[in-house]
């Protein structure tokens, strides 16, 4: 069997499989479990020999005439290089421990067959953007995972979270793809095909007419995809989803494609100086404004999904300075600790007796609960702060040293200017990340929120994944940054020590930061009984804000902000946790902005119809009417007042005769 034949079922198989749990889920469920679980598996494997035969070397591409356009053809078509063969392996096999966790997880729940299905679906789809060759194909996979990402979103949709959540993701990312679908078409137009190799390869002859206008348009798909500033508000409220679908979406679909994407096709961004910089800027606001709010929430989940925002800003900043290395082995490295944290989460969830949602100001003694997830998640939460030597030290330092050496002006096609934005707003949410991930573990596992029933052992298949994930959390960055140089473009991933020094100090500064404000907290809130009232608040205003906190658990827009009395975040943030909290109420802003304008113009259209259109309508449809009336009532049945009108009529022509001959 050939590469490119091994290739083509790596995207196919989760396609079947979701078919067949489609068709069996009714009438043969006992094969849904099976159907969910070995075709990711065996994608896994094909994915492992086809990138063991690319090795790293040129890029396998094959492709046909999908159909004629009498103009720019479309061709289903395949190129794997090192990215693509990489970044198929982390889809497979996130998806093959998200679909293994699942079974344990919505074990009792009777929407699994389709749940199922659909995270079979979504893993086809981004494969599909994987491997694809060709711009349109790619977007094909593109907009399934969308359609795939609203159902899945949506799965609880009997609660009102979800239903909005749902809606939310798909109608935010369509706002993105707009744009991007015309950019498409732009870069098709001048390069003359879809074809990924052709249009690599009008770029550098310089046949692109247009590079800054479709550089523009493409990202702003991406920052939708990809939940980059502006298009990022609809990530933290997906988080209303069951928690494996959280995992597959922030650690190796629907998001990772955007990033994806900008990667593979970097020399079109690079033409543009001016795509470069907005890049640049896009990926510093990303970073510090989800660090400051991953500070301020009280939900795990919601954490974990602005840390994903921002670590996803470290990727696109990575690409802004022009180092596409850097990203994607960024990507590979948080793609398995970003994916252990949530699955982690879904056994605290699990622990802590809710549905999707749990909020660390009520949780007390996990610790021992859950041995399993408390040592994996810390595993988890020191790549995530990217303390050495856990994998996300070496990505996160890559794309530092790719940032020092753009600042330095030592990259081609990529202003200055772009890389000292990346490199301050980089080590600043180096701090920031290890801030509220220590925040998170010290409220998680030393909270002392009132302790949740116990509702048994976590099934085998969740705690296994678990360890599963933990090991390339561990080890991946410190094996990988000397070999991953070959399959991509070259260029060295060795942490600099510069860069390594000012990560790693200000990650230790954070992380000792939020201990000592826990622990100021803590003396101050045990000095306060839950509901109990200062007799000299006066003495201690840290006092009286602790006891304001513990009583009455103010909601902040749509959130339900309620913190332990303990959350280091009072003394870390301030009066900015408020806004933090509901994500600097940029919702609000684009309510005011887009909503409400919407709104108001529907209402006006619904007035013009009902009382304008209508209104001539129904003038228009009165005389008939009335005409008709009358004639109604002349039909009276009888026959003497026929006869009566008849003479009468006769008598009256007769008269009219005679007057008009007389005149004559």
């Amino acid at each position: 069997m050939t590469t490119t034949t091994l290739a083509a079922l790596v995207p196919l198989l989760p396609f079947l499989g979701a078919a067949a749990a489609l068709l069996l889920g009714r009438t043969a469920p006992g094969f849904v479990r099976p159907l969910a679980v070995l075709p990711p598996l065996a994608s896994l494997v094909l994915a492992a020999i086809v990138a063991a035969h690319q090795g790293g070397g040129p890029a396998i591409t094959a492709h046909t005439e999908l159909t004629p356009t009498g103009s720019v053809p479309i061709e289903l078509g395949l190129y794997i290089d090192g990215f693509a063969a990489l970044v198929a392996i982390l889809v497979a096999f996130v998806a093959a421990c998200v679909q293994i966790y699942s079974t344990g997880y919505l074990r009792d729940d009777p929407r699994y067959p389709s749940y199922a299905a659909l995270v079979s679906l979504f893993t086809s789809a981004m494969l599909l953007v994987v491997y694809s060759g060709d711009l349109i194909v790619l977007l094909v996979g593109w907009e399934v995972m969308g359609i795939c990402s609203y159902f899945l979103v949506g799965h609880y949709w009997e609660t009102p979270e979800a239903r909005a959540a749902s809606l939310k993701a798909f109608l935010v990312t369509k706002l993105g793809d707009v744009p991007f679908l015309i950019g498409l078409f732009a870069l098709a137009t001048d390069a003359g095909s879809f074809r990924i190799t052709r249009v690599l390869g009008a770029v550098a002859s310089g046949n692109l007419h247009h590079p800054t206008v479709v550089a523009l348009l493409l990202l702003a798909g991406v920052a939708g995809k990809s939940a980059q500033f502006p298009l990022h508000t609809w990530l933290p409220d997906a988080m209303a989803g069951p928690t494996p679908v959280s995992a597959l979406i922030h650690a190796a679909t629907m998001v990772a494609a955007g990033v994806y994407f900008v990667a593979r096709l970097l020399p079109v961004f690079e033409a543009s100086q001016a795509a470069m910089l907005v890049l640049a800027v896009m990926a510093a606001v990303t970073m510090a404004g989800s660090g400051l709010a991953a500070l301020a929430q009280d939900d795990i989940k919601r954490v974990l999904a602005y840390s994903t925002i921002g670590q996803l800003g470290y990727m696109t900043g990575a690409l802004a300075v022009g180092d596409r290395g850097a990203a994607v082995f960024h990507l590979l490295s948080h793609g398995a600790f970003k994916a252990l944290l949530f699955l982690a989460a879904g056994v605290i969830i699990h622990a802590a007796g809710t549905n999707s949602l749990a909020a660390m100001s009520r949780m007390h003694g996990l610790r021992d609960r859950i041995p399993d997830a408390y040592w994996t998640m810390t595993v988890a939460l020191l790549a995530l702060a990217a303390i050495p030597p856990f994998s996300g030290f070496f990505s996160k330092e890559s794309v530092l040293g790719a940032a020092e050496h753009a600042a330095d002006g030592g990259t081609l096609h990529v202003p200055g200017a772009a890389g000292w934005i990346v490199l301050v707003a980089g080590l600043v949410t180096a701090l920031l990340t290890a801030a509220y991930a220590a925040r998170l573990w010290l409220l998680a596992f030393r909270g002392r929120g009132a302790e949740a029933p116990e509702h048994g052992r976590q099934p085998l298949t969740m705690t296994v994944v678990l360890w599963v994930l933990a090991v390339p959390s561990l080890a991946f960055g410190g094996l990988a940054y000397r070999s991953l140089p070959g399959w991509f473009d070259g260029r060295a991933l060795t942490p600099t020590l510069l860069t390594s020094i000012l990560g790693t100090g200000l990650a230790v500064v954070g992380g000792l930061l939020t201990y000592g404000a826990w622990q100021r907290t803590t003396q101050l809130a045990a000095r306060v009984p839950l509901g109990a009232v200062a007799a000299h608040p006066e003495e201690d205003a840290g006092l009286v804000e602790a006891e304001a906190i513990a009583t009455h658990e103010p909601a902040y827009g749509d959130i339900a902000y309620a913190p332990d009395p303990a959350d280091p975040a009072r003394l870390l943030l301030g009066p900015l946790r408020r806004h933090a909290a509901v994500g600097f109420h940029l919702d609000a802003v684009y309510a005011a902005l887009f909503v409400r304008p919407v709104q108001a113009g529907a209402s006006l259209v619904r007035f013009l119809d009902r009382e304008v259109v209508d209104t001539y309508v129904r003038g228009a449809a009165a005389l008939p009417r009335l005409l008709g009336a009358a004639v109604r009532r002349a039909q009276t049945g009888n026959v003497q007042t026929y006869v009566s009108a008849l003479l009468a009529g006769t008598v009256v022509l007769a008269v009219a005769v005679v007057l008009v001959a007389t005149g004559a």
